[in-house]
């Protein structure tokens, strides 16, 4: 004859007797979806899927994440180096961003490819630091930027012999909206920027030196 159900069989069950009752894969914290093998917390993969997708973590803009990257910045850094890639965290301005790993005596796997800045966004970005730099060196907490401004300036390294005004000011407005998307501006209000720190980032004082200088030998080399 069967027990009913429910019935007390001896047994002791549950943690009493020295066993863990199952959990539903749906009510595991431990695990994310079917089959994950991930060992790190939900927060923390967050922020490695972050840093993989964007160029910057920011202090600023994101401070839980940048909170959880610190509290587990070894942990990120590791997971980091399994692909080749380097973790850069830059505490004084706030800002984490990716490198890759480069080695001539290995042949090391390229997982980040390069996306070079265009012409437009290379003179942008130039006069972005130099702006910046001047500010920082008077004594300025913020350096801030007009988009005519910029316009003005870019459009004397442009071709002297090209006529379309309005392709160069298309060309800066795109620059200028990828450079933002990238967290070098911050649109205060309409045409009107404020330069963040990040422009020291990209484009060391070593490589605005180079740039500059090149620039002026060319403008000095037009007719």
């Amino acid at each position: 004859m069967s027990e009913p159900e429910g019935a007390d069989d001896g047994w002791t069950t549950g943690a009493d007797a020295g066993f863990i009752d199952p959990v539903a894969m749906e009510d595991d914290p431990s695990e994310l979806f079917a089959g994950d093998t991930g060992t790190l917390d939900v927060d923390v993969r967050k922020v490695l899927v972050r840093l993989l997708q964007r160029r910057f973590v920011l202090a600023d803009k994101n401070p839980a994440q940048w909170r959880t990257l610190l509290e587990n910045q070894q942990l990120i850094e590791s997971r980091l180096h399994d692909l080749f890639v380097r973790l850069v965290v830059d505490h004084d301005r706030g800002i984490a961003y990716k490198q890759q790993v480069r080695s001539a005596e290995s042949d090391v796997p390229i997982l980040l490819k390069d996306d070079p800045y265009s012409r437009a966004e290379t003179l942008v970005l130039v006069h972005l630091r130099t702006v910046y730099q001047r500010e920082r060196g008077t004594g300025e907490t913020s350096a801030r930027v007009d988009i005519e401004e910029l316009e003005q300036t870019v459009l004397t390294y442009f071709d002297p012999d090209d006529h379309n005004l309005a392709r160069g000011q298309r060309e800066i407005r795109n620059a200028v909206d990828r450079l933002a998307k990238e967290g070098l501006l911050a649109e205060e209000s309409a045409g009107r920027y404020r330069i963040t720190p990040l422009v020291e980032v990209v484009l060391s004082t070593g490589k605005l030196t180079e740039l500059s200088q090149w620039l002026r030998e060319r403008n000095e080399a037009a007719p």
